[in-house]
């Protein structure tokens, strides 16, 4: 099969995600121009390549860093804007160290900067956190989780790896490794195509594997997305798609691309919290929260799981499985997906989630907002009929690890340990 390396791609009618509805403001943070991945608590900006950097040599001299000053030189105080975010221009300098390159994006924590560091000789991506008490002591927090998690994790092969962090001008900075695209923003700019099951496989190991590492080490990350997850590499091929074969070779919609290297690396410590007893509160983005979440149970690390389930489907169809923003059709679309739900987790519903629930089962359709709603959940296919519809092989052993990751009850859910030694990750699929 011939495959041809590519570093970038085409943007015609790429950015727009074909989901049902579109994410709503109280579900996912707003990103300025388009929300196309997270940075360690921060919204990434658009990316118009997938293709590295070009080498700080190459426009250290251009005039585009002119308004930066000489190489070393201190830029001029600049008052935060309104919000406290950090004010700069590209080509200022951050310390004598670092060298703004680029803005990447920014969010209610601050900004994300790409900054050419002069010690290491190597571009890096530099959180800026807004100076306000509130963000200032979460990014401490952020910082100390981050140093744990480097000093066990030796050959930084599991989560992004923090390389240093300063105040600067009462603003605390987070100096990060640079990698590639998350997997939301590859899948966005490969139409929501889907991932070959062998490639999901190889990405599914690597999550659980740190999901594992940080369960150890009783962490619960309570953000896992797409978002969330990048690739290592920016570098593709560009392979047939069979799927599609109907299509000409000569158009280029019969050709998807798939990552050169399946190297993956979780971000986004900003929400990461210790194991601890009555944790209630809502957490994660609402695609990939769990349902005991949800229903105001309490929660710990299944939820996590949950999430891995919920990102492994969605790799696997392109789309993410539960395309809704609002509680009430989103139980109804888990009971569509994966049957009903038990009665014990829908009488013991907090006060919140408790109107649900009508005598012992979902309010469902009768508690419907509208129409439309009710379309959206009969719309959705019974997991083992959406898999089949889009894995080639292994659908059995994927279908069956699936069902494990997203059982309702948490203490029936597989933990990220159990799930590794799953069959769909330990048999030899070479003989298949």
């Amino acid at each position: 099969m011939e495959m041809e390396r590519v570093t970038d791609f085409p943007h015609t009618h790429m950015d727009r995600r074909p989901r049902k509805r579109a994410r709503l403001g109280w579900d996912v943070p707003e990103a300025p121009e388009a929300q196309v991945g997270m940075f360690c608590g921060q919204e990434v900006g658009l990316m118009t390549s997938f293709a590295p950097s070009t080498a700080p040599s190459d426009y250290i001299s251009s005039s585009l860093f002119v308004k930066g000053g000489a190489r070393n030189a201190t830029p001029p105080w600049r008052e935060d804007d309104k919000d406290g975010h950090y004010m700069f221009e590209l080509g200022d300098n951050l310390t004598s160290r670092y060298r703004i390159h680029s803005k990447m994006g920014e969010g209610t924590f601050g900004q994300v900067l790409e900054c050419w560091d002069r010690e290491k000789k190597e571009m890096v991506a530099i959180k800026i956190v807004r100076g306000i008490k509130k963000y200032r002591e979460a990014a401490m927090i952020e910082i100390d989780v981050l140093q744990q998690l480097g000093r066990h994790d030796k050959g930084g092969n599991r989560c992004v790896q923090i390389r240093n962090w300063f105040d600067y001008r009462n603003h605390i900075c987070i100096v990060f490794e640079k990698l590639g695209p998350s997997l939301y923003d590859f899948l966005r700019k490969n139409n929501y195509r889907s991932f070959p099951v062998d490639l999901v496989r190889e990405i599914g190991r690597q999550l659980l594997e740190c999901v594992a590492f940080m369960h150890d080490l009783r962490l619960i990350h309570t953000d896992l997305k797409p978002e969330n997850i990048l690739l290592v590499s920016p570098d593709y091929l560009k392979v047939p798609d069979y799927k599609g074969s109907s299509r000409s070779p000569r158009d280029s919609s019969y050709f998807k691309r798939v990552p050169k290297s399946s190297a993956i690396k979780v971000i986004d410590f900003g929400s990461t919290t210790y194991e601890r007893q009555d944790q209630t509160y809502i957490v994660s983005t609402r695609h990939y929260r769990a349902p005991e979440v949800i229903l105001g149970l309490g929660w710990s690390y299944p939820c996590d799981v949950w999430s891995v389930g919920c990102i492994i489907v969605e790799l696997c169809t392109g789309e993410a499985l539960f395309q809704t923003h609002e509680n009430l059709e989103h139980l109804a679309m888990m009971e569509r997906v994966l049957g009903p739900l038990p009665q014990h987790m829908l009488k013991r519903a907090d006060r919140h989630a408790e109107k649900y629930v009508r005598r012992g089962r979902l309010d469902w359709p009768e508690g419907a907002a509208s129409r439309e709603s009710i379309r959206a959940v009969l719309k959705l296919p019974r997991l083992q009929n959406l898999i089949m519809q889009h894995v080639d092989h292994s659908a059995g052993d994927l279908i069956h690890l699936l069902q494990g990751l997203l059982r309702y009850e948490p203490l029936d859910r597989l933990t990220a340990r159990e799930a590794l030694r799953h069959p769909f990750f330990t048999r030899d699929h070479l003989r298949r």
